[in-house]
């Protein structure tokens, strides 16, 4: 069983940060790659960043590279990854969802049915 909680979401004026937080519990140790996903009203799920569980190599969008930073945190059982978002646009509300893969052929997809995890989502609200 895993569960995947996210937490930090709210309402921010453009050019403002926001940190969104993902407390992963159950069989942690099968994951391979932690990412966060967006859906904005109308328009399909997307790829906002990734992190590996292990070596904590990262990939990002080209929509948020430089304003948008993955970490993680699984030292002690903590088992959190976090989305710091600075810089914030209009264009960046959406739902933020948590999403973890098991080990596969790629350390990290962008595509949203290659993960076997998700959380509820967090609403993030960006006005301008």
């Amino acid at each position: 069983q895993v569960q995947l909680v996210e937490s930090g979401g709210g309402l921010v004026q453009a050019g403002g940060s926001l940190r969104l937080s993902c407390a992963a519990s159950g069989r942690t140790f099968s994951f391979r790659t932690m990412a966060w996903f967006r859906q904005a009203p109308g328009k399909e799920r997307e790829f906002v960043a990734a992190i590996s569980w292990s070596a904590g190599s990262t990939s990002y969008a080209d929509s948020v590279k430089g304003r948008f930073t993955i970490s993680r945190n699984n030292a002690n059982a903590k088992n959190t990854v976090y989305l710091q978002m600075n810089s914030l646009k209009p264009e960046d509300t959406a739902v933020y969802y948590c999403a973890a893969k098991t080990p596969g052929t790629t350390w990290y997809s962008v595509q949203p049915t290659s993960y076997d995890y998700w959380g509820q989502g967090a609403q993030v609200t960006v006005s301008s």
